[in-house]
């Protein structure tokens, strides 16, 4: 049988070495008999599993009161940041009791957000797209349009287009892109033609969402580029976005009947896929970013993202790779992928 430790005498005194197994029993001792470890920390245990229940059950959570379960789900992989700080506190708590229940939101966090940790981007696939919010204020719509055409995408989207904006980006991307069409404050421009180009109508009495027919080698494919209403947080009300919902239902019917079975929806819609208020989009479509990306891919605010509100959306079309794009004039970040038809 192995020693738990040896001895050896110096000076006439005598040393014992502990080894790893006398050490685990020790703290095994502690636990059966410190009583102390678990009765410490019940407040930070509580909270620990209060925070698993946000995640597990935030499509439960009302929006009745400021749309607090949207607000929730914009930001929900952001609970994470909790944990680390809920270890530190039971480790300095010495508390088991907490350390023991930080193991419940732990597996529901990464149950939930795990795989985007991981890079699943591929290779290959036959056509780029990408998107970019500009933003009405920006100062360098030359540079942007540069910018977001560097990414090789043979179709690429712009949303938050102003009147007096459009001619720059027009000449800007020409050379690249012999076809494009702009719907109100949204635009579509091709290396590829465009055909049965219209709005969408998402009852907000004014454009920001079309689609046209893009004539790839592949074959058409039905293109929807979409500006869903700004959402706003205000102490008062909450987090008011009733007209973003109202928008994303329409469009998600705009979509549910499309003809074509090839589908991209490129946009700004305001929301994440964790977004309830999207559902009737985000039910018939997958994320690029979510099935072959790399990380988050947060897209917004530029000099801090914290969610990914910009979107890339199939249907009938396979996500080969997704990513993010480096930061323009915009307040927003482009975003791209490349599909497989």
């Amino acid at each position: 049988m192995a020693q738990a430790y040896d001895t050896d005498t110096a000076n006439g005194q005598e040393t014992r070495h502990t080894g790893p197994g006398d050490r685990l029993r020790g703290l095994g001792r502690r636990l059966r008999t410190d009583r102390g470890l678990w009765r410490r920390g019940i407040v930070l245990a509580a909270v620990a599993v209060l925070l698993a229940l946000v995640m597990l059950l935030h499509a439960q959570i009302p929006n009745s009161v400021g749309n607090l379960g949207s607000l929730i789900e914009t930001f929900l992989p952001w609970l994470g940041v909790f944990l680390p700080v809920l270890l530190i506190l039971g480790v300095l708590r010495k508390s088991a009791t907490a350390l023991v229940a930080l193991l419940v939101p732990t597996v529901v966090w990464f149950s939930g957000f795990g795989g985007l940790l991981t890079d699943k981007q591929g290779g290959g696939g036959d056509l780029t797209v990408a998107t970019h919010n500009v933003n009405a204020d920006n100062a360098d719509p030359v540079g942007t349009a540069r910018d977001v055409a560097a990414s090789g995408a043979e179709i690429l989207a712009l949303e938050e287009l102003t009147a007096r904006a459009v001619p720059t980006y027009e000449k800007a991307l020409r050379s690249a892109y012999p076809y494009h069409s702009v719907q109100g404050t949204v635009g579509l421009w091709s290396k590829y033609p465009l055909s049965a180009t219209k709005p969408v109508n998402i009852r907000l009495g004014w454009t920001r969402a079309m689609r046209s027919t893009v004539a790839t080698p592949k074959g058409d494919i039905a293109v929807y580029v979409a500006h869903m209403p700004s959402v706003r947080v205000k102490l008062n009300s909450g987090f008011t976005a009733s007209q973003r919902d109202k928008s994303a239902n329409a469009l998600g019917e705009a979509i549910s009947d499309e003809p074509l079975g090839k589908v991209v929806l490129l946009g700004d819609l305001n929301g994440t896929m964790n977004d309830r208020a999207l559902t009737a989009i985000t039910s018939q479509m997958r994320s690029t970013q979510g099935a072959a990306g790399s990380g988050f891919g947060f897209s917004w605010p530029a000099s801090f993202p914290m969610a990914r509100i910009d979107q890339i959306l199939v249907k009938g079309v396979e996500p080969v790779s997704s990513w993010t794009l480096p930061e323009t004039g915009s307040d927003h970040l482009p975003i791209a992928a490349r599909v497989t038809l």
